[in-house]
C-alpha cells in the first residue's frame, strides 16, 4: 500500500513539474544569446581532455549546462555551416552548398524571431549572404583587432524594448594564427584523432592555441557583459563551433562533429551530457518552440526541445554530411556525400580516381579539372565504411568487409533519398562544375596552379546553373 502511494506520488510530481516547465516555456520569451567560434576542433578543450589549451570560460558553460557529444554540422565550412544555423536548413536545400556562396531567397532567423517579437542582433563575423535575406535588426561587425564589439552589444541591451536573438559571431581561433604567441616551444602535441604522437607539430599550431585562449577571454567578457546588463540565469545560452579545424572541407569527422552546450538554469540540469544525435540545423526549431513558436514543417531541423524535456527520448537516426571544394583557395573537384547512424558511417567520394572515368565528357578542358581533382586525392577510395564506435576518428575503412555488406547497402540507400529530398546537385549533373564567387578552378593563385593551357578556359557556360 505505501509503495503504491509512493508510486502514485512520484506520478503526481513528474506530472507537475512536466506542466510547470510546458507553463514556463509557453508564457515567457526568454532572451536567446548564440555564441559561434570559429574553426575549433571538437576535443580542444580543457575539459574535453586537452590540457594544452586554458578554456575555463567554456568549461564553466558545461558545467552549467547541457552538452550534447554527438553534434554535427553538415558541412565542415565556414559560410555553408553558418547558413544552417541561420536558415535550419541543409546546404543543398539553402542555397549556401560551397563556401561564399549566397543562400537562396528563404526565410531565416531574422523571419522566425521577429515574427515571435524579437529583435535579432548579430555581432562579430558575418561570412553569410545575401543581405536581403539576413536584414538583422542590426549588424555590429567585428573590431580591427578581429574582436566582438561587446561594449556596442552592451549599450544596445540596456536600451532595448523586446526581447532579444543576439549571435555572438566570433572570428577566432580561424587564422590568421599570430606568430608572437604564448605558445611556442611548449608540447602540443595532444591529438586524440591521430594514431601517431608526434612532436613535429605544424608551425601554426601555436598561433591556433593562442586563438584558442584569446577567444575563450573573449567568451568570458561576453558572458560577464550579460551578467551585468542582462539576466543571464533567466536566458538561455547555446555555444557551438561552427566546424572543426583538422577536417575542415572534408565529411571526416575531425571536421563535421562539433560542441554545442545549452546553458538555461531555469530548466536545464547543471552538468548533464546527451548522446543523441543532433544537428546545428536544430537549433533554430528549438529556439521558435523556446520563444512561444509552433512548429516550422519546412526546416530541415528538429526541436531540441524533447531532448532537454526527457534525455532518453528518440531524436534522430542519421546525420548527414556534404563536401564539394570548389569556390576555395586550393580548389578542386572532388565532391563527397556521408551519413551516419548510431555506430556506422558510410562515405562517397564521386571523383574518385577509380570512378573518374565514368565522370567525363566532350569538353576537354572540364575533364582536365575532372582528373586534376580526382589526382589530388588518389588514394581516397570510391566508398568508405567506418565502425564509430570501434573507430571514432575513422582510420579503419571496413567498405569491403562482406559481413557489413547489409549495413553499406542500407547507409546507401538512406543517403540517396536523402540527396533526392534535396535537389543534390549530384543527382542532377554527373560531375558539377560550380560557379566561383572568389576562387575559380582556372585561375592561377598562390594557392592554385592549374596548369598553364587550361587557366582561364572555363566559361559560364560550364558551371551549372545557379541562382546567384
Amino acid at each position: 500500500m505505501a509503495f503504491t502511494y509512493k508510486y502514485q506520488l512520484l506520478i503526481l510530481l513528474f506530472s507537475l513539474s512536466i506542466n510547470a516547465f510546458a507553463q514556463y516555456v509557453s508564457h515567457s520569451k526568454p532572451n536567446i544569446f548564440i555564441y559561434i567560434a570559429d574553426d575549433q576542433n571538437s576535443w580542444d578543450y580543457e575539459i574535453f581532455g586537452n590540457s594544452q589549451v586554458k578554456t575555463q570560460n567554456f568549461d564553466r558553460l558545461v558545467k552549467e549546462g547541457l552538452r550534447f557529444s554527438n553534434a554535427y554540422t553538415t558541412q565542415a565550412v565556414c559560410a555553408p555551416s553558418r547558413s544552417q544555423l541561420f536558415t535550419g536548413l541543409y546546404p543543398m536545400k539553402n542555397g549556401c552548398f560551397a563556401n561564399h556562396l549566397p543562400v537562396r531567397n528563404v526565410k531565416d532567423i531574422n523571419d522566425f524571431m521577429s515574427e515571435l517579437g524579437y529583435e535579432v542582433v548579430l555581432a562579430g563575423k558575418g561570412h553569410i549572404k545575401p543581405n536581403s535575406v539576413f536584414n538583422w535588426t542590426r549588424y555590429f561587425p567585428t573590431n580591427s583587432d578581429r574582436g566582438i564589439p561587446i561594449n556596442k552589444v552592451e549599450d544596445y541591451i540596456a536600451n532595448a524594448q523586446k526581447p532579444l536573438c543576439i549571435i555572438f559571431s566570433s572570428d577566432l581561433p580561424h587564422g590568421p594564427f599570430p606568430k608572437s604567441n604564448d605558445y611556442n616551444n611548449k608540447p602540443l602535441d595532444y591529438d586524440p584523432t591521430s594514431k601517431r604522437v608526434s612532436s613535429n607539430i605544424g608551425a601554426y599550431k601555436a598561433g591556433y592555441y593562442q586563438n584558442i585562449e584569446d577567444d575563450n577571454a573573449q567568451l568570458g567578457s561576453v558572458l560577464h557583459m550579460l551578467e551585468t546588463v542582462s539576466d543571464l540565469d533567466e536566458s538561455v545560452f547555446v555555444y557551438i563551433s561552427d566546424h572543426g579545424l583538422k577536417g575542415k572541407w572534408s565529411v571526416r569527422e575531425t571536421g563535421l562533429k562539433i560542441p554545442m552546450v545549452i546553458r538555461w538554469p531555469k530548466v536545464i540540469a547543471p552538468n548533464t551530457t546527451n548522446d543523441k544525435l543532433v544537428s546545428i540545423v536544430d537549433i533554430i526549431p528549438t529556439i521558435v518552440e523556446v520563444s512561444g513558436g509552433k512548429k516550422i514543417e519546412s526546416l530541415d531541423g528538429k526541436s531540441l526541445m524533447p531532448l532537454i524535456q526527457n534525455s532518453n527520448t528518440s531524436f534522430r537516426d542519421y546525420i548527414f554530411g556534404i563536401a564539394t571544394r570548389q569556390n576555395i583557395q586550393k580548389c578542386y573537384v572532388f565532391p563527397s556525400r556521408s551519413v551516419r547512424n548510431h555506430r556506422y558511417k558510410y562515405v562517397v567520394n564521386y571523383n574518385a580516381k577509380e570512378v573518374v572515368q565514368d565522370n567525363l565528357g566532350s569538353n576537354e578542358h572540364i575533364n582536365y579539372f575532372i582528373e586534376r581533382g580526382a589526382n589530388q586525392f588518389a588514394d581516397v577510395p570510391f566508398e568508405e565504411l567506418y565502425d564509430l564506435e570501434l573507430d571514432p576518428y575513422e582510420h579503419v575503412n571496413l567498405a569491403q568487409d562482406q559481413s557489413l555488406l547489409a549495413i553499406k547497402q542500407k547507409l546507401s540507400a538512406v543517403l540517396n533519398d536523402w540527396m533526392i529530398s534535396q535537389n543534390d546537385i549530384l543527382i542532377q549533373h554527373k560531375m558539377p562544375i560550380i560557379k566561383p564567387t572568389l576562387h575559380p578552378l582556372d585561375r592561377p593563385s598562390k594557392w592554385n596552379n592549374p596548369k598553364e593551357e587550361s587557366q582561364l578556359t572555363l566559361s559560364n557556360t560550364d558551371y551549372i546553373p545557379s541562382h546567384y
